[in-house]
């Protein structure tokens, strides 16, 4: 005799939740208010350590006045990670712009 007084209430509850339960997931849009995602440069965009202007490696992250200048000064370079070998910046500050600086190899 219980089965019989379930099963109306059981119909119900399946009518109600198969129509929510059949619509495709929600997608969520990203917040305008958010600031974007960080990505790294691709190779075009990258900053090449021997031939940039001094405003160009200013404008790299944790890049001030002086670094920049030091930079200029320590050319040319073969690798990026010299920036660290010579003492040119902090390892604070190669680690805030080591995914956006290149060392290209002078043309002879």
């Amino acid at each position: 005799m219980f089965k019989y007084i379930r099963m109306p209430a059981g119909i119900l509850a399946l009518t109600i939740a198969a129509p929510v339960l059949a619509q495709p997931a929600a997608t969520t849009m990203p917040n305008p208010t958010s600031p974007p995602a960080t990505t790294v440069p691709s190779k075009a965009e990258m900053v090449d350590l021997n031939s940039a202007t001094a405003a160009e490696l200013k404008a790299l992250p944790g890049v001030s006045d002086s670094d920049a200048a030091k930079i200029i000064q320590g050319r040319p370079y073969t690798d990026r990670n010299q920036l660290v070998g010579k003492k040119v910046v902090s390892e604070a500050t190669y680690e805030k712009i080591k995914d956006h600086v290149v060392a290209k190899h002078p043309k002879s």
